[in-house]
């Protein structure tokens, strides 16, 4: 992004995971996304990085997103990306078969077993 202020961006606030790597020496990192917009996000991290660093993230949904380290304080930083992306893909989650997307069987209820209660067997308290 351009040096315009861009404080009053949206932001969407998210806590995911995500990995970062720094191009100059090529090590990667696990960071805490804290927060993202079209141009850029908050990570926090053991990340040994300053201001003007290059880096990449992989971001879910879009893969690596190319990058400089624009501010750092404590374990955050903030990245403006090279190029806008869409925050509203990596919000979305990952697909998978669809089976992995229902409760576990132990936790549901039988369809064809419906529990009946036999009333002269309950006890009053």
């Amino acid at each position: 992004m351009t040096n315009v202020d861009t404080r009053q961006v949206q932001r969407d606030s998210m806590f995911l995971l995500a990995r970062l790597r720094v191009e100059e020496d090529g090590t990667e990192h696990q960071v805490r996304v804290r927060n993202l917009s079209a141009g850029g996000m908050m990570a926090e991290g053991q990340v040994d990085v300053v201001r003007g660093t290059a880096i990449s993230v992989e971001l879910r949904n879009l893969g690596w997103v190319r990058g400089a380290v624009a501010w750092r304080q404590d374990g955050r930083f903030g990245i403006a990306f090279a190029q806008e992306i869409d925050p509203s893909v990596v919000r979305v989650p990952v697909a998978g078969k669809a089976d992995e997307l229902e409760s576990p069987r132990y936790t549901r209820t039988p369809a064809s077993v419906t529990p009946t209660i036999d009333p002269t067997k309950l006890r009053r308290v």
